[in-house]
């Protein structure tokens, strides 16, 4: 939370959630074909009103509403395992859920209570890991036998993959890279690594605008993150930033923070780091009503920041 939030909250209708709780009770007095037929039916509903609300002004809100949403969407799947924009709406929210307000808080706490910390990263670990699961199911159901394939020769079985498939290659390696980025400590997860960056690379080279940058936004974090001699590039996370300005108009935060997080910290820029933040602070989030808590979002980890700006650098940095 593509992290990756820099990831972005998928965009979605404002719509409220209490027109579920009859319908799912309904369901439980159906017979079988006309349960599966409803919850296909529900299913579409839910998928294609999606997981949050894009465009709410109210992080605590969507924050508290999104675990019956996704318990939900779990529900439903138990019916219909194959249903795709469940299985998508579920590997998307999940993964956004774990950035947003999991994962961001534990990285809030860290400094004042380390144990609560600690269980917020497990959390997120779990959510990322369920995630990146619910993903692969979606990308198996068209291409059977795809995870097995994955771990064995990732180029070659990514190359049947097309446009299609680029918004569960998208959220299945965010929430993976998610994933490892949180158990660092466990060499078993650091070695899937070169997996996920080549389902984010295939999903690239099919889709280089999708979701307004959101990929060039990965790569951002991933080639700045990470220093030469373990195939980082600064240059290259630059040239990601570029493009996701570009796709977004501007209108996104999460670029310029990622940007900061990775390459400014990493080259002890203070004055790279502090413009960016700010401006990423100064985005209008009217000009841009459909990625409003997403930015909202990038805003909270940025004020975060430039709070402990002095821990990331040496000496108040240049």
């Amino acid at each position: 939370m593509r992290r990756e939030e820099r990831m972005g909250l998928a965009r979605s209708r404002p719509s409220g959630r209490l027109w579920v709780i009859p319908l799912l009770l309904a369901l439980a007095t159906v017979g079988c074909s006309a349960r599966l037929w409803a919850v296909n039916r529900l299913g579409n509903a839910l998928a294609e009103a999606g997981s949050g609300w894009a465009g709410d002004e109210d992080p605590e809100l969507v924050r508290d509403a999104t675990p019956f949403a996704l318990k939900t969407i779990e529900s439903l799947l138990a019916e219909s395992p194959r249903h795709r924009g469940l299985l998508l709406a579920a590997s998307s929210g999940f993964t956004q859920y774990a950035y947003a307000f999991v994962q961001q808080e534990a990285d809030e706490v860290e400094a004042t209570d380390p144990q609560r910390a600690e269980a917020l990263r497990q959390r997120a670990r779990g959510f990322y890991r369920r995630a990146r699961d619910y993903g692969l199911r979606g990308l198996e159901r068209d291409h059977p036998g795809l995870t097995a394939r994955l771990s064995r020769d990732p180029n070659a079985a990514l190359a049947e993959m097309q446009a299609a498939d680029v918004s569960f290659l998208y959220w299945t390696a965010a929430a993976w890279g998610a994933w490892i980025g949180l158990s660092k400590d466990k060499p078993a997860r650091l070695a899937e690594l070169p997996v996920v960056e080549a389902v984010m690379r295939r999903a690239l080279a099919l889709e280089r605008g999708f979701n307004a940058g959101a990929l060039h936004e990965f790569f951002i974090t991933y080639e700045g993150g990470r220093p030469e001699a373990m195939g980082g590039s600064v240059s290259k996370a630059r040239e990601h930033f570029a493009e996701a300005a570009a796709l977004s108009a501007g209108r996104r935060a999460s670029p310029m923070v990622a940007l900061a997080e990775t390459v400014a910290v990493r080259l002890q820029d203070r004055q790279e780091f502090d413009r960016l933040l700010d401006a990423a602070l100064a985005l209008d989030l009217e000009r841009a009503p459909e990625w409003r808590m997403a930015n909202l979002i990038a805003q909270r980890r940025a004020r975060w920041l430039k709070a402990r700006a002095d821990d990331l650098f040496v000496g108040g940095g240049s």
